[in-house]
């Protein structure tokens, strides 16, 4: 079955034939938005917007509300660290002991105090022992689920600073984590630049 193509008109350019799969990718990154085109296809009477036609609404609707929650958690993300604050005790949570390893020798290089866990129940045990300024929590450890550390966190120590690292940063995962407290979501692959250039961002001084 030959893909459908739509007949685009967008300000200066007054006409323009592209597939639906296309069109549809660009509404929902955001590149097309409501009030900015017109379109006509074979069975239309005349020139529609794009937003009110029941094939296409659905993406129209689904990056507003993408940009709902990354507002939302814009502002659930001041409201956790309102300042920078001085950062001594980190602490990586990660199930990946190869990672603990090479982010604790790159940040200790700087001179920080790191402890590492590897379960659930070690993160907890070094949280107790020593109350971490910054913590830096995987999601998906071997005894559960890491949201139930961030709670427990939120209650012992509620000034440290905790933020997500995962390979399952869903967009509801990323709400979840920024409700119950946590400051920061840090998409795996990552580099050790990148968790130093956060901890820069967040400790007063450096």
């Amino acid at each position: 079955m030959q893909e459908i193509k739509w007949d685009i008109r967008r300000g200066a350019e007054i006409y323009r034939v592209i597939y639906h799969s296309r069109f549809k990718s660009w509404i929902s990154a955001g590149k097309i938005k409501r009030g900015e085109t017109m379109v006509w296809r074979s069975g239309f009477s005349g020139w529609r917007k794009p937003e009110e036609l029941p094939e296409l609404a659905s993406f129209f609707e689904r990056w507003e509300k993408l940009q709902l929650r990354k507002i939302k958690r814009t502002k659930m993300q001041a409201q956790v660290v309102p300042q920078r604050k001085l950062i001594k005790n980190i602490l990586i949570i990660d199930d990946e002991k190869d990672l603990c390893l090479l982010l604790s020798d790159a940040i200790s290089a700087k001179g920080y105090h790191v402890a590492t866990a590897n379960t659930r129940r070690e993160g907890m045990v070094c949280i107790k022992k020593d109350l971490p300024d910054l913590v830096f929590l995987d999601l998906k450890l071997p005894d559960g689920d890491g949201i139930n550390i961030l709670s427990a966190i939120r209650r012992l120590c509620p000034k440290t600073i905790v933020n997500i690292i995962s390979a399952y940063g869903s967009e509801d995962r990323r709400e979840e984590a920024m409700q119950k407290g946590a400051y920061g979501f840090i998409d795996k692959p990552f580099t050790e630049s990148d968790i130093l250039k956060r901890i820069r961002r967040l400790h007063k001084g450096k």
